[in-house]
């Protein structure tokens, strides 16, 4: 589908410094020296209920702190009035999603050459804070265009499928969503049923995926298949789907959270899918995943990192205002107790995610252990948060004039999401025990 249209030929907006952020970046010598002089892990952004904030970004550069702010403005200003409405609706926020593109911010992964405004890969991680602490849904199309699909194209893919793809996705022309969770099992990759069959100029695929993002509104899938399933994870092929392809039948997948995401169980019938797009080597599928999802686990923790900074944000506003017994609640020990919690929890967070950022920058290929130390932390984190944020608020926790009730099933699914709880316990034991190998 096709959500913004770009001449290829007009230049390219960007994520750097002064490059078409006009309306957003900070400008004058005046402001550029104040954020310079910033110092000892204190940066001046607005936020709810405070000027000022202390966090974890000591040594963000000056263009890393103005992209924070930049899209900190743009998704207050452009995406939070319309969050609430699109979730009541069940309406996925096509519209929201468009103006994504135009600021550079649907392809920070993606190289210039390719239509992209990459330019580090901390950078990311900060965009998809900013934007998750507003909206889950549109964050998640950032980081599933980048982390999961473009990431394995730039990875694995030929230059072919690069040319084919990356510009349209940079573009915002076409949405993508990763199909790989299945039925019977979503953490056990290696024992999925969806199988590929090699038949004359290419493979057939049939199987079932669910709990798949963006799926109704994506105009491509990135899709993994067993061929053999005796092999386990040996056998595991992906592949580019076009999702017009005959035999793709794509079903609603009703959830009590997320409405407006609409997710999706895309059932695959017999789905031919050309030599050519095949992504990677037969059978070498688990290493494009093991890519895919060290990089999925930095942005969906950076995005819990973005949610637990959120419920700090709405708590400390509202204790601030809300008054008993004589007093604002905010002043009763217990209260600050939580809120020392939520700033404790989302400071830890947000250094184990930009300390992964770092090393992807310094060329670290594969970071598993630390990308599992940081997607745990940080959906804990925003799980956590949340609760404490909703204690905070009381009943009106779980009215729908506050949007903390919302947050705790949305930070609950970015649990489960590129691994659970469970399996990074165990991955980040094993690394340290030696049983696991990077």
């Amino acid at each position: 589908m096709r959500i913004a249209e770009r001449r290829r030929d007009e230049p390219r907006r960007h994520l750097l410094v002064g490059a078409n952020w006009p309306q957003f970046c900070v400008q004058g010598a005046a402001q550029t020296a104040m954020l310079a002089a910033t110092t000892a892990g204190a940066t001046l952004f607005m936020g709810l209920g405070q000027s000022t904030e202390r966090m974890a970004d000591f040594d963000l550069s000056v263009e890393q702190r103005q992209v924070r702010r930049a899209v900190r403005e743009f998704a207050e200003k452009e995406i939070a009035p319309h969050v609430e409405r699109y979730e009541r609706a069940c309406e996925y926020p096509t519209d929201l999603i468009a103006k994504l593109a135009p600021l550079g911010l649907m392809g920070p992964m993606i190289p210039e050459e390719y239509g992209g405004s990459f330019s580090d890969v901390l950078s990311y991680g900060v965009i998809c804070e900013e934007l998750a602490r507003i909206d889950w849904v549109v964050a998640s199309v950032v980081s599933v265009t980048n982390s999961l699909v473009g990431g394995s194209i730039l990875r694995h893919g030929t230059e072919e499928q690069k040319r084919q793809w990356l510009p349209a996705m940079a573009a915002g022309e076409i949405l993508t969503s990763a199909c790989l969770t299945e039925p019977g099992g979503g953490t056990d990759l290696g024992n999925m049923r969806t199988e590929a069959k090699r038949v004359e100029g290419g493979y057939r695929i049939t199987g079932t995926k669910v709990f798949i993002s963006h799926a109704a509104h994506a105009g491509l899938f990135f899709v993994v298949a067993t061929l053999d399933r005796s092999q386990r994870h040996k056998g595991v092929t992906a592949f580019l789907v076009e999702p017009g392809s005959e035999g793709i039948a794509i079903g609603e997948f009703p959830m009590r959270t997320l409405k407006r995401d609409n997710l999706a169980e895309v059932h695959f019938d017999s789905v031919f899918v050309p030599e050519t797009n095949r992504l990677g080597e037969e059978g070498r599928g688990f290493p494009v995943l093991g890519g895919a999802l060290d990089m999925g686990r930095y942005s969906v923790a950076a995005r819990c990192v973005g949610q637990a900074q959120r419920c700090i944000d709405l708590a400390l506003d509202y204790a601030q205002q809300r008054e008993a017994f004589g007093q604002k609640i905010g002043e009763f020990q217990m209260i600050q107790q939580k809120i020392a919690d939520m700033i404790c929890r989302t400071e830890g967070a947000r250094a184990l995610v930009y300390r992964l950022g770092r090393m992807k920058d310094a060329g670290v290929e594969r970071a598993s252990m630390e990308s599992s130390l940081a997607k745990l932390t940080a959906s804990e984190a925003a799980t956590y948060n949340a609760l404490d944020a909703i204690q905070v608020h009381g009943g009106y926790g779980l009215s729908e004039e506050y949007e903390v009730g919302r947050l705790l099933l949305e930070a609950k699914a970015l649990e489960f999401g590129e691994g659970t709880s469970e399996l990074h316990r165990k991955m980040i034991a094993e690394f340290a025990l030696g049983i696991r190998k990077q």
